[in-house]
C-alpha cells in the first residue's frame, strides 16, 4: 500500500510541476491525486471508522485555510474593483530607474505583507506598464517585483499562503514570525536591490504616453480611499482578532468581509447606475476570485494528509535527520526545492513531517521554514505564484529569467538565511 501511495503522490506532484508542458491544469492533477490517495488509503485500511475520522480531521484544517483565502481574495477583488490601488500607484513618480527600483521594491515588499504576493505582483506589474515604455525595463522590474513580493510575504502571517498555513496550523504565531523573519526578509530584498541599482546607474525612466481622461477610473476619490483603507484595515486586523479572541483566523477574515460588504452596500445604496453598482458589490467580487487556486489548495492539502496519516512523512523526516543531520541545511534544501516545485505542498508535507510536540510553535524549524519556503520560490520564475503571474502578464521567458534574475534571487535568499541563523543564535 505504501509504495502505491508514494507512487501516486509522486505522479500527481510531477503533473502539477509540469502543468504547462502537459497543458493540464494543476488543480485537476491535485484533485485527481487526492481522490486516488484517499481511495487507496480506504481500501488498504479496511476500517471505515478510522478513515472517516482521519478524513474529518484533515478536512477541518483544510477548510480553515480555504475559508481564509476565499475571504482575503474577495476583499482584494473589492478594493481592485473600486480602483483602490490607485491610492498607492498614483504616488509613484521618479526620473531615474535606480530610484524607481528602490521605490517599487519597498512598495511591493510592504504591500505584499498586507495583501498577498500573488495579488501584489499583479498590481505592481500592471503599474509598470503605466510607468515604463521599454519592454526590457518592464521585464527586469517584473523580476525585482517577484523577489520583493515573495520576501514581503514570508514575514507576515497573511502575506504568503505558506506562512498562512503555518500560522493557522499553530506552527508559528503572528508576533513572533514578524519579529523573527522581518530582518532576514528585508536583507533578502536589499541585496538584489543594491546590485540592481548599481547596474542601472543613472539611466532615465522612459515613460509611455499618457492615457486620455476617458480611460481614468469611474469611481470617486472617496470610494477609492474608503475601500482601500477599510480593506487593508480588515486584513491587518485579523492577527489582532486572533490574539484577542483565540478564534481561528478564518473567523476574523469572514467577520471583516461582512463589515466590508455592509459598508459597500451602504455607500452604493443610492447609486443610479445599476451596472456600475453591480460591478462594485462583493457579490460580484465573489464571482471573480480565483477558484482554480482554491481548488488546488484543497486537493494538495488532502493529498498530503494521506502521507501524514500513513506515517510516510514522519519516516521521511527521520531519514533526513539521519542523512543530513542539521536542521538549517534541511530547511535550506526545502526552500531551494520550492524554486522547482510549488511551495504549498512542500510546506504542507513539512508540517506533516515534524510534530508540534518535538518542534513547538515559533521554534527555529518553523520560522526558518516560513522564510525559506517563501523566498526560495523566487530563484526560478515557476517557483511561486508571484512568478507564474508575472510570467503570464509580461510573457517572461524561463531562460531569460534564469540569466537575469535567478542570480539576484539566489544571493538574496542566502543572505537573508545567514541573517536569520545569526539572529536566532544571538537572541536564543
Amino acid at each position: 500500500m505504501l509504495t502505491a501511495i508514494v507512487l501516486v503522490f509522486v505522479l500527481a506532484y510531477a503533473a502539477i510541476a509540469l502543468e504547462h508542458p502537459l497543458n493540464i491544469n494543476k488543480s485537476a492533477s491535485a484533485l485527481l491525486g487526492a481522490g486516488l490517495l484517499w481511495t487507496l488509503y480506504a481500501l488498504a485500511t479496511g476500517d471505515a471508522t478510522k478513515v472517516s475520522h482521519d478524513l474529518n480531521e484533515s478536512l477541518m484544517g483544510t477548510a480553515q485555510i480555504v475559508f481564509f483565502l476565499m475571504g482575503a481574495m474577495t476583499i482584494v477583488e473589492v478594493v481592485d474593483a473600486h480602483n483602490g490601488f490607485e491610492v498607492i500607484t498614483s504616488r509613484i513618480n521618479t526620473a531615474k530607474l535606480a530610484s524607481l527600483v528602490w521605490m517599487i521594491g519597498f512598495v511591493t515588499f510592504f504591500l505584499s505583507s498586507i495583501l498577498d504576493n500573488l495579488t501584489t505582483t499583479i498590481v505592481m506589474v500592471s503599474l509598470m506598464k503605466k510607468l515604463l515604455a521599454k519592454r526590457d525595463d518592464r521585464l527586469f522590474f517584473a523580476g525585482i517585483i517577484i523577489i520583493a513580493a515573495n520576501a514581503g510575504g514570508a514575514w507576515s502571517p497573511i502575506g504568503d499562503v505558506t506562512t498562512t498555513m503555518l500560522w493557522i496550523g499553530g506552527q508559528i504565531t503572528a508576533v513572533e514570525i514578524m519579529k523573527g523573519v522581518l530582518l532576514p526578509s528585508i536583507v533578502c530584498l536589499l541585496v538584489p536591490l543594491a546590485v540592481t541599482a548599481k547596474v542601472l546607474g543613472d539611466r532615465p525612466v522612459e515613460a509611455p504616453p499618457r492615457l486620455d481622461d476617458s480611460l481614468l477610473p469611474d469611481t470617486t476619490e472617496f470610494e477609492r480611499n474608503l475601500m482601500f483603507f477599510l480593506g487593508l484595515g480588515v486584513l491587518v486586523a485579523v492577527p489582532v482578532f486572533k490574539s484577542i479572541t483565540h478564534l481561528p483566523p478564518f473567523m476574523g477574515i469572514l467577520f471583516g468581509l461582512g463589515m466590508l460588504w455592509m459598508v459597500g452596500d451602504l455607500v452604493h445604496r443610492n447609486q443610479e447606475d445599476d451596472l456600475k453598482k453591480q460591478r462594485l458589490t462583493i457579490a460580484r467580487a465573489l464571482t471573480r476570485i480565483d477558484m482554480s487556486s482554491i481548488v488546488f489548495f484543497i486537493g494538495i492539502l488532502l493529498s498530503v494528509a494521506v502521507l501524514e496519516h500513513t506515517h510516510i512523512l514522519s519516516s521521511l523526516a527521520k531519514w533526513l535527520d539521519q542523512s543530513v543531520g542539521r536542521q538549517d541545511i534541511i530547511v535550506l534544501i526545502i526552500g531551494m526545492v520550492s524554486a522547482v516545485v510549488d511551495n504549498v505542498p512542500l510546506v504542507a508535507a513539512s508540517m506533516g513531517m515534524y510534530s508540534l510536540t518535538d518542534f513547538p510553535p515559533d521554534s527555529f524549524l518553523w520560522e526558518f521554514m516560513a522564510y525559506c519556503a517563501g523566498t526560495g520560490g523566487s530563484i526560478l520564475i515557476i517557483g511561486s505564484a508571484a512568478g507564474v503571474a508575472a510570467m503570464g502578464l509580461e510573457k517572461i521567458d524561463f531562460v531569460w529569467y534564469v540569466k537575469r534574475i535567478s542570480g539576484l534571487a539566489l544571493i538574496g535568499y542566502f543572505a537573508g538565511a545567514a541573517v536569520y541563523v545569526m539572529q536566532y543564535n544571538l537572541f536564543h
